[in-house]
Parts: structure tokens; C-alpha cells; sequence
């Protein structure tokens, strides 16, 4: 994957003097997935820490996992089996809740997918299937394909981060919108991810 990276790097950086700028300054791809972690698992992680700082969704997925010892994450069946004033207890709202519940339910009658099931999908694919699940958006999904699927070329082009990123990049007055952002990815290809990786590096630089 190193080599990857790399190459991803030489390209980006060719595009103009503010993409070369940016990686020389941030130096190498750091992009670390977590490949061990299943779907079902990564859809209701990205629920927790939905709209939360980081500290906040540490301390609600912490409560949460605290409900099942001597488990590393609990199964579906465990989640469904526990009271939503357990639940709640956690820090969850109603419409996480709702949406936890719905995942794991939507797990065991398949429709949220295993690993190896996951992989078998393209992202077009996974997308459609997933977001028919209430509370849980595009953006979820992309999360789920970068940091669990590994796929390269996802662009978040709703993502605050990416479209402020490439704000600052570029020096516009204001953000693209999605539409823009996806059109402007276009040329990122097949190394959108990394793009992503960089873009939510530019506000570090330039606070």
C-alpha cells in the first residue's frame, strides 16, 4: 500500500503549485483503514460519534461497549437484546438509538453485509443498499468504504472537511458544493481517498 501512497503523492503534487505545496508540507500518507473491522461494527461506530466531538463519542461508545464484557463489540443479537433505557444510558439520543437498533437488526436478516460480502461490492452498490437504513447517510457509507473496505477512490464530497480543505487549498472565498466537489474529484482519480487524507490536513496548516 506504501508504493500506493507514493504514487498517489507524485500525482496529486502534479496537478498545480498548491496540491505540491501542500503534501512537501504535510510530508508523507499516513491513511490508516481498520481492514479487522466489520461493517456492521464500523456502521455503528460512525453512528456514536455522529455530530460529536471525538472526546464525546469516546465517552458514549465507551458506556456503550462497557455494557458487554468480555466481548470486544457486541453482536447484533446482544445489541437487540439489551433495553433501550440501557442504551440511552449511554448517551445515545432517540435517533441514534433508533438507527443502532436498525443496523444491528438489519444485520441479522442481512442486509448490512459481512466482510467478505462487502467486498464483493462495488461502491455504488454498498451505497444504495446501506443508506435505505434509517439514520444512516452517503456519508456514513464513504467512512465505512474508507476506513474499513480500503477502497482508494472515494470522494466525501459532502464532508465539511474536504470542502473547506480545498477552500483554503485554493484560496476561494467560499466552498465548492457537492456537485463541484465531485466534478473537481474527477481528476483525483484513482487516488480520490488520498485527496481526502491531504484535504482534511489544510485547516491544520492555516488556522
Amino acid at each position: 500500500m506504501s508504493e500506493f501512497y507514493r504514487q498517489a503523492e507524485g500525482f496529486l503534487a502534479s496537478l498545480d503549485p498548491q496540491w505540491a505545496a501542500h503534501i512537501q508540507a504535510i510530508g508523507p500518507c499516513q491513511h490508516q483503514p481498520r481492514p479487522h473491522r466489520d461493517p456492521y461494527q464500523a456502521l455503528v461506530r460512525a453512528i456514536a460519534y455522529q455530530q460529536l466531538h471525538v472526546k464525546a463519542g469516546d465517552a458514549i461508545l465507551g458506556r456503550f461497549l462497557a455494557l458487554y464484557p468480555g466481548c470486544d463489540f457486541p453482536s447484533p443479537a446482544q445489541v437487540l437484546a439489551t433495553t433501550p433505557d440501557q442504551l440511552r444510558a449511554c448517551g445515545f439520543s432517540a435517533s441514534k438509538l433508533a438507527t443502532i437498533q436498525g443496523i444491528a437488526r438489519a444485520r441479522e436478516e442481512g442486509l448490512v453485509p459481512d466482510h467478505d460480502q462487502a467486498l464483493a461490492l462495488d461502491d455504488k452498490q454498498l451505497i444504495e443498499r446501506l443508506v435505505s437504513l434509517r439514520g444512516v447517510g452517503r456519508w456514513t457509507v464513504e467512512m465505512l468504504l474508507i476506513y474499513t473496505l480500503e477502497r482508494m477512490d472515494i470522494l466525501p464530497a459532502d464532508d465539511f472537511g474536504v470542502r473547506e480543505g480545498y477552500r483554503r487549498l485554493q484560496g476561494l472565498q467560499t466552498q465548492p458544493k457537492r456537485r463541484q466537489m465531485i466534478e473537481l474529484g474527477q481528476a483525483w482519480s484513482p487516488y480520490r481517498t488520498v485527496a481526502a487524507w491531504y484535504l482534511w490536513r489544510v485547516p491544520n496548516l492555516r488556522v
